[in-house]
C-alpha cells in the first residue's frame, strides 16, 4: 500500500496542487495506537510547498488519496499527521497473498550481485571464545539476510595462522609439555583434549613463565645488575623508575606495566620466541612441520566448534598464504604517487588531508603490516570473484579506525568497489566477572558455553514436561536446539553496535525476549494447526481488530528484512520476530479458533496462525536458529 501510496502523490501532485514534490520527502510510519488507521503519511515536507496549514495540507491530500485509491476506506488528521484507514478487503487479499508465498518477504536467489560476508577469523593460538560466538552468529545471520535479499553471497574467514603468537604456543608445547611413558609429548590423541583447547593451554602456559622470567629480570635491574640487557631497554628502565617518584599509585602502576613490558622483551623466553618467527618465515624444515602439525590440531578442533555452532563458510583464506599480497599493490602505489616513501625506506600514505594521519604500509626492512595483507587480500578477493559487488568484515569495533583507513586507502588507489566495502562494527561481549583476556586463560570457552546452555534448557524443559511420546534422541535433539536457539538470539537481539552484558541463565528462559519465548510459540502454533482436521477459504469472514493487526504485521516482514540487510543489523529480524509472537499470543487468547462456529471467521483464524508460524520459522532462520513442532 505504501508504494501505490507514493506512485499516486508522484503522478498527481504536482497537477492536483501546482507544486512538485520529491520522492524522498514521502515519509510513512507506523500509526500510534490511540489513533484510528493503518498507515501514517508524515504531511510537514509538503506543508510550506502548498502553502497552506499542516492539517490543511493533509486533509487535501487525503481528499485526493481517497479519490484514487478504492482500498482507502476513510483518513483523519492529527496535526501535520495523516492516519489513512484501509479497507478490510485490501488486508484480507494481503492475507491471502501471504498465505500462497512459500517463500514470502524474499527475493528471488541470486538475482542480485555477488556479496563476500567475512567472519570468524581467528587465531590458531587459541579456542574460540565467548566473542567469537558473537562474531560467528552475526557474520553467518547477515549472509543469510542478504540471500533473502536475492544476493549471492560467499562466506568466508581469513584464518590467522602466523605470527608471533602462534609461535609462543609452538614454543611453549617444546619446552614444557610433559613427556609420557612412550616418549611422546602431549597430543590431542593421547590427551584426549580437543586440538585448539590443548594449542590454547600452551598459549597461556607461555604467558605464566613469560611472566615469571620478567619478575626475574626485573629483580636484577632493581639490583642494578644490567650485564646482558639491551641499552635501550636499560635506558627506559632507569627513565620509568626515576618517573615513579612523587607520583600517585595509579600513575605508578602504570609505570610499573610499562617496565614489565620492558622486561618481557629482555627475557630469554621472548627472544627464543621471536628466533622462532624468523626461522618459520626463512621456512625453516623443522619448524614448518612443528607449525603445520599445531596448527592441523587447532583446525580439527574449530571444527567441531563450527558444528555445534552450526555455522559454515564457502571459502576459507590463510594469513600464511596472504601476508605478503599488498605488498605487490604498495609498488603500484608508490608508482601512482598515491604513497610515498621516507629515508628509512619505509612507506606511507597521507590521510591527514581527510582528517586522519599518515599510515604506514610497508616497513623500513621490507616487512609488511596488518594493513599492507589486508590490501592485498581484498584485491585477491574481487580478482577472484569478478561478480563481487561488495564485501563485508565482520570485526568487533576495537578495530573502526583500521578498516576507515583500509577502505580509503581502496578508493584512493582507485578500487571504484571500496565503496561497497562494509565493516559490521560490533560491541564488545561483557561478563558479570568483567573483560575476559586469552593470555590469562580467562576467556569463556565457546563449546563449554555451548554445553552449559544445552544443560540449562535441558533442566529447564524436563521440569516443564510435555515430552511425552519422545524418544531420548529427540529429547537430546530438543535440548540442543532450545539451548543454542536461545544462546544465539540472545547474542543477535541487540544492535551489533551496542556493547552487551551476557548472562546464560537469562537466555533460556522461557518468557521476555528469548529465543525460547519464540520457539515455544512456534510449537504452540504447529499443535494448534495441526488439530484442525481441514483448513478451507475465509471468503466472507469478518476481519476483526485482532486478526487485521497480526495481518498488519505480518505484511512488514519484507521490508523487515530489506532494512537488516541495509543496516547490517539482524537485531531488526529478531525483535520483529519477537514483537509478531507476543502480538500473535494477544489474538490467540482474544479470539476462538477451533470452537468458533463460523467456518469462514475459523479459517481465516487458522490461515493467520499457518502463516506467523511460517513467519516464525523464517525469520529465525535468518539468524540461524531452529524452531520446534514439539516443546
Amino acid at each position: 500500500m505504501e508504494q501505490q501510496i507514493k506512485a499516486i502523490l508522484l503522478a498527481n501532485f504536482e497537477s492536483t496542487f501546482q507544486c512538485a514534490i520529491d520522492e524522498k520527502m514521502i515519509q510513512f510510519q507506523l500509526t500510534r495506537k490511540e489513533f484510528e488507521g493503518d498507515i501514517t503519511l508524515v504531511v510537514f515536507p509538503f506543508s510550506k510547498l502548498m502553502k497552506s496549514s499542516p492539517i490543511d495540507a493533509a486533509n487535501k491530500i487525503g481528499e485526493l488519496l481517497k479519490d484514487k485509491i478504492a482500498e482507502i476506506e476513510s483518513f483523519n488528521v492529527v496535526q501535520g499527521f495523516l492516519n489513512i484507514v484501509i479497507a478490510p478487503s485490501y488486508w484480507l487479499k494481503e492475507l491471502s497473498e501471504i498465505n500462497q508465498d512459500e517463500r514470502f518477504g524474499f527475493e528471488t536467489a541470486n538475482s542480485k550481485a555477488t556479496i563476500m560476508v567475512e567472519y570468524s577469523s581467528p587465531n590458531t593460538n587459541k579456542p574460540l571464545h565467548l566473542g567469537h560466538l558473537r562474531n560467528n552468529f552475526l557474520g553467518y545471520a547477515v549472509a543469510e539476510i542478504y540471500k533473502a535479499n536475492g544476493h549471492k553471497v560467499v562466506k568466508t574467514q581469513i584464518i590467522n595462522d602466523r605470527g608471533i603468537h602462534i609461535c609462543k604456543s609452538m614454543l611453549a608445547w617444546e619446552r614444557f609439555s610433559p613427556v609420557n611413558a612412550q616418549g611422546e609429548r602431549e597430543t590431542p590423541t593421547n590427551t584426549g583434549l580437543k586440538g585448539d583447547k590443548l594449542v590454547g593451554k600452551y598459549y597461556v602456559e607461555f604467558d605464566k613463565n613469560l611472566n615469571v622470567e620478567a619478575k626475574e629480570v626485573i629483580a636484577k635491574w632493581d639490583k642494578q645488575a644490567f650485564d646482558g640487557f639491551s641499552e635501550n631497554a636499560v635506558a627506559e628502565y632507569k627513565k620509568f623508575t626515576a618517573a615513579k617518584e612523587d607520583k600517585d599509585e595509579k600513575a605508578i602502576a602504570t609505570l610499573d606495566d610499562k617496565i614489565k613490558e620492558l622486561a618481557k622483551n629482555e627475557t630469554a623466553l621472548m627472544k627464543d620466541v621471536k628466533q622462532m618467527l624468523v626461522q618459520w618465515e626463512a621456512r625453516d624444515p623443522q619448524t614448518i612441520e612443528l607449525w603445520k602439525m599445531m596448527n592441523s590440531w587447532v583446525y580439527d578442533g574449530f571444527g567441531v566448534t563450527y558444528e555445534k555452532m552450526q555455522v559454515d563458510f564457502d571459502t576459507l583464506y590463510y594469513e600464511s598464504d596472504t601476508y605478503l599480497l599488498g605488498k605487490n599493490v604498495v609498488e603500484e602505489g608508490l608508482k601512482s604517487g598515491v604513497l610515498f616513501k621516507k629515508e628509512d625506506n619505509s612507506v606511507w600514505i597521507d590521510l591527514t588531508a581527510e582528517g586522519l594521519d599518515e599510515k604506514l604500509l610497508l616497513r623500513g626492512d621490507g616487512t609488511s603490516v596488518y594493513m599492507t595483507q589486508d590490501l592485498g587480500t581484498a584485491i585477491e578477493r574481487f580478482k577472484e570473484f569478478p561478480d563481487m559487488e561488495g564485501m563485508v568484515y565482520t570485526v568487533g569495533n576495537e578495530q573502526d579506525y583500521h578498516f576507515k583507513v583500509l577502505f580509503l586507502i581502496l578508493k584512493k588507489m582507485g578500487y571504484s568497489w571500496a565503496e561497497s566495502c562494509y565493516h559490521l562494527s560490533y560491541g564488545m561481549v561483557d561478563l558479570p566477572s568483567g573483560k575476559m583476556k586469552s593470555r590469562e586463560g580467562t576467556v569463556v570457552d565457546a563449546d563449554d558455553l555451548i554445553d552449559e546452555v544445552v544443560e540449562k534448557a535441558k533442566e529447564m524443559t524436563n521440569e516443564r514436561g510435555h515430552l511425552e511420546g519422545m524418544s531420548e534422541a529427540e529429547k537430546e535433539s530438543l535440548f540442543k536446539l532450545i539451548g543454542l536457539g536461545g544462546l544465539k538470539y540472545y547474542l543477535l537481539k541487540v544492535d551489533p553496535k551496542k556493547r552487551m552484558m551476557f548472562n546464560p541463565e537469562e537466555s533460556i528462559e522461557l518468557t521476555g525476549n528469548t529465543g525460547p519465548f519464540i520457539q515455544y510459540a512456534h510449537a504452540r502454533i504447529h499443535s494448534l494447526v495441526t488439530r484442525a482436521e481441514s483448513i478451507g477459504s475465509f471468503e466472507g469472514a469478518n476481519l476483526g481488530a485482532e486478526e487485521k493487526e497480526i495481518i498488519k504485521l505480518l505484511s512488514q516482514y519484507p521490508a523487515v528484512i530489506q532494512e537488516a540487510a541495509k543496516e547490517l543489523s539482524p537485531a531488526l529480524i529478531a525483535n520483529f520476530v519477537y514483537e509478531l509472537v507476543k502480538a500473535f499470543n494477544h489474538f490467540y487468547q482474544s479470539v476462538p479458533i477451533h470452537i468458533e462456529e463460523n467456518l469462514a471467521n475459523k479459517n481465516l483464524r487458522l490461515i493467520i496462525c499457518i502463516n506467523v508460524g511460517k513467519v516464525i520459522n523464517s525469520g529465525m532462520s535468518l539468524l540461524g536458529i531452529d524452531v520446534p513442532e514439539k516443546m
